[in-house]
Parts: structure tokens; sequence; C-alpha cells
């Protein structure tokens, strides 16, 4: 997650850059490289955040099954 957090603001701070200079000819291409760069933030971001929420609901499931199944008497 902090990796997302990185790379969308890295990416923020690219298209700024390319936009502040688009007087220069490779605006363009910083343009393109800051838009690659927050989109892939952005999906390891969402990728952490699914994986957040399955390893929460398998915990959950497991606490259920244990609430569930009756004590054995040693």
């Amino acid at each position: 997650m902090p990796l997302g957090f990185l790379l969308t603001s890295a990416g923020i701070l690219v298209i700024v850059y390319a936009v502040s200079h688009h007087s220069s000819e490779q605006w363009l291409t910083w343009g393109i490289i800051g838009a690659i760069i927050f989109n892939s933030g952005l999906g390891i971001l969402g990728n952490a955040f699914i994986h957040k929420m399955k390893s929460d609901l398998i915990q959950k499931e497991r606490k259920r099954k244990m609430a569930s199944q009756p004590e054995e008497n040693g």
C-alpha cells in the first residue's frame, strides 16, 4: 500500500511538471509517463485494498467456524 501511495503521488507530480512545461517539446512524454505512474499507483492501491478485505473476511469466517464448533471435553 505505501508503494501505491508513493507511485500515485509521484504520478501527480510528474503530470503537474508536464502541464507547467507545456511550452517545451517534452511535455507530452512527461505527461504520458506521469499517467502511467499514476495509474500504476492506483492499481497497486486497489490490489492492496482487495487483499486486505479478503484477509478480513477469511479471519471473520474462521472466528465464526470456531464459535459454532462444540467444545471437546478432555
